[in-house]
């Protein structure tokens, strides 16, 4: 039933794509041909904003899909609007041509070369200059075209930060090459596998990318043992682009137990490398969510962190400031520190200021009365 319901949103958020999608003919110097290339813009495309860039090959399978995940997970899941390029291969077996490796090397042919070139030197610098993209870029393959895209981390910094690898059919050496290329660079890189479960060289790439232990690195996998070699992508798509995306989407329950409340450094620690490592991806600061801010509280009262209330209160007023937030946080911290008479005054700009979420006027006079109570002012 899951399934269904997925495959309908998907084919809903395609239908509502179509008035943001244009085609042309790419004239390309590198390879000397012209190619149908696909564009989807968001509908409120602002030159004031910044876009992740997601480049899809077999674009006559792959293109709507992305398009539909795109449109779903930015509307309800928290992720930036992408801009994405899809690059047509089927006709004449395009794919084959521009995919195509040497066997005795495992590298691109002459025109495979020419096809890396066509992406790197053509389209996306097109893009990035007419268009206000951010650094975080995506490529996204299936069989001969996931295979190819591997190629971009054999550079000593790669053009694409994320890679969605669909069912690859790898080229010689590559499941020891991969692994090797993610420890040797030192940007951010996130890279999802996913199989039908049957290729012992696919396997293998995946335990050997189980073991890489460096933080820049983010690997995930997934197995679908009852897709076949065209339901493949359906399957692994839509879970593949969440997790691409997860450091960008509010912290879930599951992340705050198993990531902020087990770890040992301090707890607003956690709030600030989520965000830093948002900008630095995406090339824009993000907002701190509502949601955000209050998980970050409970931790800090569950793990008796008040040191973290002081931090949280400034990026509240910042964030925040026409609400309770950032003084009845700060309220709080002094009240811990046994300031009471800072306390009260803090309580009292609260009180004077917006509600939200929790935090009602009744609340913050609450405080402010038990404070009067014990101390008699």
């Amino acid at each position: 039933m899951r399934i269904v319901i997925s495959m309908a949103l998907v084919v809903f958020f395609a239908q509502m794509s179509i008035a943001q999608v244009t085609n042309e003919i790419f004239e390309s110097f590198k390879l000397q041909e012209r190619r149908n290339v696909s564009y989807y813009f968001p509908e409120d495309y602002s030159p004031e904003k910044k876009y992740p860039l997601v480049v899809v090959l077999d674009a006559e399978y792959l293109f709507d899909q992305v398009v539909a995940n795109a449109k779903f997970y930015s509307r309800f899941e928290g992720m930036p609007e992408v801009i994405i390029v899809g690059i047509e291969q089927s006709k004449n077996d395009l794919r084959w041509e521009d995919c195509a490796f040497e066997e005795s090397s495992g590298l691109p042919s002459e025109k495979g070369a020419q096809f890396y070139e066509f992406l790197g030197m053509e389209i996306i610098p097109y893009l990035d200059l007419n268009y206000n993209t951010a650094p975080f870029r995506m490529i996204i393959g299936y069989d001969i075209t996931a295979n190819f895209g591997n190629y971009y981390l054999f550079k000593d910094r790669s053009f694409f930060s994320a890679f969605i690898s669909i069912s690859p059919l790898l080229a010689p050496e590559m499941e020891n090459r991969i692994p090797e290329r993610l420890m040797a660079m030192e940007q951010q890189i996130f890279y999802h596998l996913i199989s039908e479960g049957g290729d012992a060289v696919v396997k293998q790439l995946d335990q050997n990318l189980k073991t890489l232990d460096k933080p820049t690195i983010h690997y995930s996998y997934d197995e679908y043992p009852a897709a076949n070699e065209v339901s493949i992508a359906t399957y692994g798509l839509g879970k593949a682009w969440e997790q691409m995306f997860e450091v960008f989407k509010p912290i879930s329950p599951k992340e705050y137990k198993e990531k902020i409340l087990t770890s040992e450094e301090p707890v607003f620690k956690y709030l600030e490398d989520k965000y830093a490592m948002i900008e630095d991806l995406f090339g824009f600061q993000k907002q701190v969510s509502l949601n955000d801010i209050m998980a970050i509280y409970a931790a800090s009262r569950k793990k008796d962190d008040y040191e973290a209330l002081k931090p949280l209160s400034e990026l509240c007023k910042k964030q925040y400031p026409e609400t309770m937030l950032g003084f009845y946080f700060e309220g709080e911290y002094y009240e811990e520190l046994g300031e009471v008479k800072k306390a009260l005054r803090t309580f009292e700009k609260a009180f004077g200021m917006q509600e939200i979420d929790f935090l009602t006027k009744e609340l913050a006079l609450e405080k402010i009365d038990a404070i009067k109570a014990d101390f008699g002012y």
